[in-house]
This record gives structure tokens, sequence and C-alpha cells, in this order.
């Protein structure tokens, strides 16, 4: 779990207040607590919601891409 991204989450009223104000369905908020909250999302927050952001480490709390690791697998 992405511990900073829950606390912005969290400070936003939730996964489902998070969801109205992205305009987005609650499981991709849910994964945004593990996977951490994308960028564009982030840069957002920064802007309108600067408070949320308030005793959080905004880098670890953000996205490293939109793509999910690759699977590894062994021979």
């Amino acid at each position: 779990m992405n511990t900073n991204a829950a606390k912005i989450i969290d400070a936003l009223g939730g996964t489902a207040e998070a969801a109205r104000l992205f305009e987005v369905r609650m499981p991709s908020v849910s994964a945004w607590r593990y996977h951490g909250i994308p960028k564009p999302r982030m840069m957002f927050l920064q802007v309108a919601k600067p408070e949320a952001l308030e005793g959080v480490d905004v880098v670890a709390a953000t996205a490293l891409s939109n793509q999910q690791p690759a699977i590894k697998t062994e021979v």
C-alpha cells in the first residue's frame, strides 16, 4: 500500500469523495491507494486542493507510470 497516497485520499474525504472529485469510478481510486495517484491528478490537487497534500510526501504518493509492472516468470 502507498501510505502517502492513502493519506491524501483520506484527506479528500475518502475513496467515494475522491472518485467524485476526479469523475472516476471508486475502484480506480482504490487502486491509487496501492499504486499511487496518477501524476496528472496530483498536479490538479496541487492547485485545487493543496490542503490535502500538507504533511505528505507528494513524490512518494505519485504513481511512477500508467503501466503495471511486468509479471516475472521463471523458466
